[in-house]
């Protein structure tokens, strides 16, 4: 790592209301979770007096099973997954700081989609590498050849655009050629109806229980590769790094796919009835994913205020490279998405 970065760097913007009383669309993490999470989440207690079984076998097992399901429902013939594709982490900014500290040295370079994820550059300065920006909307047409990292956020956050898969597997091969390690973050990959990409050469995807499973405060993810690159990341990541709770959970939830398809369907009938009404005052971009990415011709921070005095968080997009004029919105149950057209004034 880089320690002068870590002198000049600060913090990323991110959304998320710590206030309870609000009703937080600023950040997109489903309103519900699974059923029997709790339950799940209350029998790892006696489990937790003791340490973690380090080779995580049960959580990897449901974790490659999840991604075996998601491949089978998009139709995607990919190289099966075994447990051993899988690397546990504590969330997926942890796996992505994992894989760079094995990939990234002093110098190196990194292709960044941009407006995106703002931790990318971050952690890639942290690592004495260099971050080349490039246009989400153009990655896929970028010659990878120099880069020693290349990021693709699959749906991207903030545009909520999803990637041709055609298109997507092709820049992959074209990683390989340059011998260019590909990151795929699929952190919203779980609402649509396309398969992970991991299972191709050279690709490493991240993945979390944050979004689709509606459990930030849990922390629990993972890397997905079936590259050799999977057994440098394992025996690089830190023991115990994921805990008891976290990955019983864990377990729990990749089973509950009847309420990942109800999620999705929910979500894409939201998003396309708050798309209608909110493009009666904003412009309105196309998403896949769980929120929306809104233009406006007034000054965001009056409607970022506004909508605060009806009740309602959501996120100052100018936060993001490239964007200063925008908001994002997230997509949650019917009647919590009313309250927030009410508070837009739609």
């Amino acid at each position: 790592m880089d320690h002068s970065a870590i002198d000049t760097l600060g913090q990323v913007p991110h959304g998320g209301d710590p206030d309870p009383r609000v009703l937080d669309f600023s950040a997109n993490t489903n309103p519900n979770t699974p059923p029997g999470t709790h339950a799940a989440y209350m029998d790892a207690f006696a489990a937790a007096k003791r340490y973690p079984d380090p080779a995580y076998r049960s959580y990897r097992t449901a974790a490659a099973e999840y991604l075996t399901w998601e491949h089978t429902q998009a139709d995607v013939h990919a190289t099966p997954l075994t447990p051993a594709s899988i690397i546990p982490t504590a969330g997926g900014l942890v796996g992505m700081r994992l894989l760079f500290e094995c990939t990234l040295s002093q110098g190196d370079s990194v292709l960044v989609p941009t407006p995106s994820f703002g931790e990318y550059a971050r952690e890639v300065r942290l690592q004495g590498a260099t971050p080349v920006f490039v246009s989400h909307d153009s990655i896929l047409s970028c010659d990878p050849t120099g880069h020693d990292v290349a990021i693709v956020c699959n749906p991207n956050n903030p545009t909520g655009t999803l990637y041709d898969r055609s298109a997507l597997t092709s820049f992959a091969t074209r990683c390989v050629d340059a011998e260019t390690t590909l990151l795929v973050d699929e952190a919203f990959l779980d609402y649509t109806n396309a398969g992970s990409l991991v299972g191709m050469d050279g690709v490493v995807v991240a993945r979390s229980l944050t979004k689709i499973f509606g459990l930030p405060g849990l922390r629990a993810g993972f890397l997905a590769t079936t590259d050799s690159l999977g057994d440098r990341l394992s025996t690089a990541k830190p023991t115990w790094g994921l805990s008891t709770p976290a990955s019983r959970v864990g377990e729990h939830c990749f089973s509950q796919t009847a309420f990942v398809k109800e999620t999705i369907e929910r979500v894409a009938t939201e998003r396309t009835r708050m798309t209608d009404r909110l493009s009666e005052r904003f412009t309105v971009y196309p998403s896949a994913a769980p929120f929306l990415l809104l233009e406006t011709d007034r000054p965001v921070a009056e409607i970022v205020a506004e909508t605060r005095e009806h009740g309602v968080a959501i996120r100052d997009a100018t936060t993001f490279r490239g964007l200063d004029s925008h908001i994002r919105v997230a997509i949650k149950q019917p009647s919590q998405n009313d309250r927030l057209l009410e508070a837009l004034n739609v």
